[in-house]
């Protein structure tokens, strides 16, 4: 399951390194381009709610192979696309596809495994979302300069037929509940998360004004804030089996790790953007060199992978997540004071081993004190509600940071910012004179997900400790 998981999750990264030669290939313009991305990621985050849910009621096994076989046809229909417009059409099914499966993987860990067996697999998967995001543009560099972009879609195929196989062979099928769905909720999840997400999404792209006639970015906003306000009021109040049960939010540890959970999608998609235009347009690496760089943290998080995950299993996990958050801080921290024209570049390769180390203790024990608690006929809910909660995060850290760099670039280089913006979004090295006001800018939007991460410690602060396993709890949980 894991391996459909990290497919989906690269695929989140790999093509903002193909956009150029995507745009060069479909012969289009790079506002189309872009929409490719920002529609797979619309269509991952909007319905994750209810594809959770859907889980409960239909089997998380027969919900993640349809997705899984979705995500994998979609992904040869963008590499076989001759024009953008198929191209946006293909993500959009990928995304959907990518929503079906995500909460099915957590899902199913929380329901197979004993509570006080959970470690290992939540260990494997948090490190498989941690490490996801780095192998995406390494690979997309190496399938770039190889084959050509066609080749970051087609690479999907047979990693999606073997882990098709391998999930139809060994993941059980599980008890299902029988849910009602609650189509009126569906509804308002679907649209407010939709406005939600578009408006904070594409801001930047409509510089936070007017998109179409009296609709501005901030009435979406707005509007889709109402229209969630809206569906939780009707989660509470209506008589039938709501779509996403309050309840289980009564469950301390899952409310304080879905919050905290928040503070590291923001941080994780937000850190990446000043770091790469640093390394390009400061340094003047390629982008696979970029992404070597940051080869360390992928490293150390996986070879920590299996001693964490015992750690998990025979010890609270409350502290784990709470040393994890202050590390990834401490290693923004770091490469904020080395973020300069000057410093000598295998100098930073020490804050990526330390963001590596914060990797393997956070993934894993976050998610395992955050569903240890829940009931299995909640289990798809919960993974929703927690997988919605970091993709939201990444949408907001994504936006956030994409205002705070430039404003950053405007106050360090004036007139120039511009000129310097628009060469390092085109790959190349900025040029001398403009780099330290450049690099200084880099380095000042670090601490932004840096103080967001802080937060996100000090939430996990409030975490209980876990429940002793009773011969009751076993028993369901078997």
């Amino acid at each position: 399951m894991v391996l459909g998981f990290f497919m989906i999750l690269v695929d989140t990264t790999i093509v903002s390194v193909a956009n150029p030669s995507i745009m060069r290939g479909l012969d289009t313009t790079m506002t189309a381009t872009l929409w490719a991305t920002s529609a797979y990621l619309l269509a991952y985050a909007v319905p994750l709610l209810i594809t959770g849910r859907l889980g409960d009621r239909f089997g998380p096994r027969r919900l993640y192979l349809s997705g899984l076989a979705l995500f994998t046809v979609s992904s040869l229909a963008c590499g076989l696309a001759n024009g953008i417009e198929m191209l946006i059409a293909a993500r959009v099914l990928q995304g959907l596809g990518a929503a079906m499966m995500t909460p099915q993987t957590m899902a199913v860990i929380t329901r197979i495994f004993k509570p006080r067996e959970r470690g290992s697999a939540m260990a494997v998967w948090g490190v498989t979302a941690g490490v996801a995001t780095l192998v995406g543009p390494i690979l997309g560099g190496f399938l770039l300069d190889a084959w050509g972009w066609e080749w970051i879609f087609f690479i999907n195929a047979p990693v999606g037929v073997i882990g098709f196989v391998l999930a139809l062979r060994f993941v059980p099928k599980l008890p299902t509940h029988a849910h009602r769905l609650d189509w009126f909720g569906v509804l308002l999840s679907a649209v407010g998360m939709f406005l939600l997400v578009f408006g904070i999404q594409e801001g930047e792209s409509f510089a936070w004004g007017v998109i179409w006639g009296p609709v501005t970015v901030w009435g979406l906003i707005v509007a889709g804030a109402l229209v969630l306000g809206l569906f939780v009021w009707w989660q509470h109040a209506q008589r039938g089996e709501p779509l996403m049960p309050l309840a289980i939010f009564r469950d301390r540890n899952f409310s304080v790790g879905t919050a905290a959970i928040v503070t590291v999608g923001v941080t994780v998609t937000a850190m990446s953007l000043p770091l790469m235009f640093y390394f390009q347009s400061v340094r003047g690496l390629t982008p696979t060199q970029s992404a070597l760089m940051l080869v360390p943290m992928a490293v150390v998080s996986m070879g920590l992978a299996r001693p964490i995950g015992r750690l998990i299993d025979s010890r609270d996990t409350r502290r784990l997540a709470t040393l994890a958050l202050a590390l990834l801080a401490v290693g923004l921290l770091v490469y904020r004071a080395m973020m300069s024209p000057e410093v000598p570049i295998l100098w930073l390769l020490v804050p990526s081993a330390i963001l590596g180390l914060a990797n393997a203790f956070m993934w894993g024990p976050l998610a395992s004190i955050t569903t240890f608690g829940l009931p299995p006929e909640l289990a798809g809910a919960g993974s929703g509600v927690y997988n919605t909660s970091r993709q939201i995060g990444a949408v907001l850290g994504a936006a956030a940071m994409a205002a705070l760099m430039q404003a950053r670039l405007t106050a360090e280089l004036g007139a120039s910012a511009s000129a310097a913006g628009g060469m390092g979004a085109g790959g190349g090295q900025v040029p001398e004179p403009l780099r330290q006001g450049f690099a200084d800018a880099m380095a000042q939007s670090m601490l932004l997900p840096a103080v967001v991460i802080a937060v996100g410690a000090l939430v996990t602060l409030r975490f209980a400790p876990k429940p002793p396993v009773t011969d009751r709890v076993r028993v369901v949980a078997e």
